[in-house]
């Protein structure tokens, strides 16, 4: 029993992908404009950039749609064997057409590395998901039928659309670098002004340095706060209740000078002298 499919329904498969290759025309026609138009209002120049790669695409998929009716011709006099080798040479054509747009992308993003640019606006995040979804879909669709007809055109195409789907996911993977990036910078400037105690070691050396000063008996509370690169101390030092006023101001002093001593970041130290035994 032969296996290969007959010649009408080799012409039917092809057909088939010629008709798939259509949406994936639709598609790419449509994400050409809508991510040109977001990028241009959303002031994102990748996005633009990708926008001018669907259109790429969109030409890949004619090439496909036109090499698969050109191959479900039936044999003539010319072509006794038919027109079947249409169909790689539409593969070949797609395939070169995206090594090509892979130079052209790295170029691009050289380019936007070196050149100073504005952020892009938040909303053209929601496109970039958008085509990533339609995308890897209609790869997946075309992929099928690539496979159950056995068609390196379409197989070529369906790859032709991941690709695009794959720069979709690189844009999104770097808008989640990004995000990552802003959130672990956003936590220390949210924590200094809202006025968090420092993490680190600094507040155990401020209260070893003022333990350190001869006539503290022991501290009561400890508050640290960073402003800028600066550190500001609010200290209540407990001491011997029976000293003068003129020797606890004194005393206040030396640990001051003590404290400040340990870090050049501390700016100012507030003392408040208390009573150690009432």
């Amino acid at each position: 029993m032969n296996a290969h499919p007959t010649g009408d329904a080799a012409a039917s498969n092809l057909q088939s992908g010629a008709r798939l290759a259509l949406v994936g025309l639709a598609v790419n026609v449509a994400f050409a404009f809508i991510k040109i138009a977001a990028g241009v209002f959303g002031n994102a120049y990748a996005l633009i950039a990708d926008g001018i790669e669907s259109a790429l695409d969109a030409a890949g998929s004619i090439v496909i749609w036109g090499g698969l009716r050109f191959a479900a011709r039936p044999p003539d006099a010319t072509h006794p064997y038919g027109h079947g080798k249409a169909e790689p040479l539409a593969a070949v054509i797609v395939a070169l057409g995206v090594l090509a747009a892979a130079v052209v992308l790295a170029v691009a993003s050289v380019r936007e590395i070196f050149l100073p640019h504005h952020g892009p606006a938040p909303f053209t995040l929601f496109v970039l998901i958008i085509a990533v979804i339609v995308k890897e879909s209609l790869f997946r669709s075309v992929s099928r039928l690539g496979r159950a007809i056995d068609s390196t055109a379409i197989t070529t195409d369906a790859w032709h659309h991941r690709v695009d789907a794959m720069d979709d996911f690189a844009a999104l993977f770097a808008c989640a670098v990004i995000a990552t990036t802003g959130a672990r910078l956003l936590g220390p400037a949210l924590r200094e002004i809202l006025d968090a105690a420092p993490r680190g070691e600094i507040r155990e050396r401020i209260r070893r340095a003022a333990r350190s000063v001869p006539g503290v008996i022991d501290l009561d509370k400890c508050f640290v706060r960073k402003m800028g690169v600066s550190y500001y101390v609010d200290l209540h030092v407990l001491v011997n209740g029976s000293i003068s006023v003129h020797e606890g101001h004194e005393l206040a002093h030396r640990v001051k000078d003590a404290i400040r001593a340990t870090d050049p970041r501390i700016a100012d130290v507030l003392v408040h002298i208390e009573p150690a035994n009432p």
